[in-house]
Formats: C-alpha cells, sequence, structure tokens
C-alpha cells in the first residue's frame, strides 16, 4: 500500500478502479491496466500522464498475483490494492465491477464498507465525476435498483455484461452489452474498447443485462441441441466429422456447432473445448446461472419459455455434478453420452 501523503496526491479523476479478480476479471483487468499504463501500442513512456489503477477483490490471492505481475512491470507507476470496495471509490473515479452474480454485486454496492456508502461521503463534485461499471451477469431488477440509489447519490452508472468468455477477455476481444444512460456510455467507451472488441449501446438501464440474458439463452439451447443431434448422428453410424462438416453447411448450422462443436474431432481443422477433455471456456455452472436468470425474468414477465426450461433443467443437473460443473458447457455432450450408455457419475453431496 502506498503511504498516506501519496494516497492524498492521487488524481481521483483520472484513477481507474477494478474489483473482481477472478477469471474473466483478471483478463479485463489486464487488458485495462496494459492499454492505459503502457497504451494500445504496448510501449511503456514514463513521460505520459501518470494515471494510478486500484484493485480489490475479497479472495486475498487474487490480489496478490494481480500485484506479483503488474507492480514489476510498470515499476514507477500506482498499483494500489484497497482493503474494501469503498476503498476503491473513494481513490478511482471510474470504477469497474466483475463479480458472480446478483448477492455479491448487493454486497460490493449496497453493503457495509461498500460503494454507495463511499460515494454518500463523498463532495458533490467528486459525486459527479463518479462513474461505475459493472460487467456481472445478474438479475435485471437488481442491476436496475443498485443504479438506481448510486445515481440518487449524483454518480452515473452502467450494466455492461460480456460475451466472449474467458479466452477473449485475456485477449481483449469481448463484447460489451450496454444499459444505461448514453452520456455514460460515452464516458465507459474509452475504457471498454481496452478491454472488448465490440461496445453495443442498448438503452436505459438494464437493457444490456436484458441482451445478456437472451443470447445465453439461445447459446444454452443451440448448444444442448447441437449436442444432441451430433450424439444421435453418432448412434446412427455417422463419425461426428462427416456430421459436422454437413450441418455447418447447411440450415442448421450455428455457432456451437462451428465454432464450439460438442463432440470430440468433429472440427479437426478448428479444436474446440471437446478436444480437451472440455477445459477451459465457458462453464457448465455459469450456463446454469445464466439460464436461471432467463427463467426468473421469464416469470416477472409472463414469457413462455418451454424449450428454455428443459434446457435450464439440463445444465442445473449438470452443475451437481462434479465431473461436469467446471467444464466447458459443451461436455453436455458427454453427459448425454454417459446417459445413452446407461449411467451418470454420482451427484456431489451438498
Amino acid at each position: 500500500m502506498l503511504p498516506t501523503l501519496a494516497l492524498k496526491q492521487l488524481n481521483r479523476s483520472t484513477t481507474l478502479g477494478f474489483i473482481g479478480l477472478g477469471r474473466m476479471g483478471t483478463g479485463m483487468a489486464t487488458n485495462l491496466i496494459n492499454k492505459t499504463f503502457a497504451g494500445r501500442e504496448g510501449v511503456f513512456s514514463p513521460e505520459k500522464t501518470k494515471p494510478a489503477f486500484v484493485i480489490y477483490d475479497a479472495y486475498q490471492p487474487a490480489v496478490d498475483s494481480f500485484l506479483n505481475e503488474h507492480v514489476r512491470a510498470y515499476a514507477g507507476r500506482d498499483v494500489i490494492p484497497a482493503s474494501s470496495p469503498a476503498g476503491v471509490a473513494r481513490l478511482a473515479g471510474t470504477v469497474f465491477t466483475m463479480l458472480p452474480s446478483s448477492p455479491q454485486v448487493e454486497e460490493v454496492y449496497l453493503g457495509e464498507n461498500g460503494l454507495w456508502e463511499s460515494v454518500k461521503e463523498l463532495d458533490e463534485a467528486k459525486r459527479q465525476e463518479s462513474l461505475f461499471v459493472d460487467c456481472t451477469s445478474l438479475d435485471q431488477g437488481v442491476a436496475k435498483e443498485v443504479a438506481r440509489k448510486m445515481t440518487e447519490l449524483g454518480a452515473a452508472m452502467i450494466d455492461a455484461p460480456v460475451s466472449g468468455g474467458v479466452v477473449k477477455a485475456d485477449n481483449g476481444q469481448l463484447s460489451f452489452m450496454v444499459g444505461g444512460p448514453e452520456e455514460a456510455f460515452k464516458r465507459a467507451k474509452v475504457y471498454l474498447e481496452m478491454m472488448g472488441a465490440k461496445q453495443i449501446y442498448c438503452g436505459e438501464s438494464g437493457n444490456g443485462l436484458a441482451a445478456k440474458i437472451c443470447n445465453n439463452l439461445l447459446l444454452g439451447i443451440s448448444m444442448a441441441g447441437t449436442a444432441e443431434a451430433m450424439l444421435l448422428g453418432q448412434s446412427l453410424g455417422l463419425s461426428s466429422e462427416l456430421l459436422a462438416s454437413i450441418i455447418n453447411t447447411s440450415t442448421g448450422q450455428c455457432w456451437s456447432s462451428q465454432s464450439n462443436n460438442p463432440a470430440p474431432g468433429a472440427t479437426p481443422k478448428t479444436p474446440t473445448p471437446a478436444d480437451r477433455k472440455y477445459s477451459g471456456g465457458f462453464i457448465s455452472k455459469l450456463m446454469a446461472k445464466d439460464l436461471n436468470l432467463a427463467i426468473q425474468a421469464s416469470k416477472a414477465t409472463s414469457t413462455p419459455l418451454p424449450i428454455g426450461g428443459l434446457t435450464s433443467n439440463l445444465f442445473n443437473t449438470m452443475a451437481n455434478h462434479d465431473e461436469f460443473g467446471s467444464k466447458d458447457f459443451s461436455i453436455v455432450y458427454e453427459y448425454l453420452r454417459i446417459a445413452r450408455e446407461g449411467g451418470l457419475p454420482q451427484q456431489k453431496k451438498e
């Protein structure tokens, strides 16, 4: 931690904060800090304006790992660990959050030593300069309520959930779906461009989450359908590679069949998680979470989701098996293959 005097000398308006250094957040924060400190060209220039970077995660080893990598890389630049979310907002005018789901967002923003509490203590000018960008996939109603409370204080807030997974987070190629005031989106865009290839403005608060929830509902359904088709084809005597080549030049083609085919060996020219025992990628537990958000939204809006409901049940069942929950969600193919053979592994004990 920097000495107290040095902390007082930080320019809050140019300081960035990042809360949530999990698998996705670490890649996003790394791109943000690299392109802030070294520029898009990746060249470190000590004479440039000296912004600071403040980080927080409830899991201290994640903070230590991030500091170990970046403090050495940018000697002379300020990379500061905060002791709480409130500590981040006291030092940083623009704060990004990437958290597991709704309960963590409520705690970080509205809980004790949270962001709301910190902003409330600020003067009017510092409240007005405050911008919060939440990239979490969470319940739309919770997101709207958090945004309402933050904006009542005079701060700006947008929801900016992402699509692309860990690989694109690491590569700075995410897609952001953004909801909230357009002026806040314009302020955040320069930073979103450091972490992603696309930044799509979707309208009012919560609309970014609406887009993310609908997209992932379709993604889960299409992956389950692709897995069923590939498994049936194998059962009928077709090779996975042959069937994939037919599907991908026919009307059944989709991202799940072409870019993330769930059958091992189906697309040898473009290997998928299925070819590395379903490691990496977007894990089944997270797909189950996003499908649950879609089901919650459907109940709140009286929108029937018969296929979505079945798909949600399937991925929630998978998430309760150790063998499937932490693997790429395309492992639904393996889950169905084992079911075809007449057995599934023991469900994990709660």
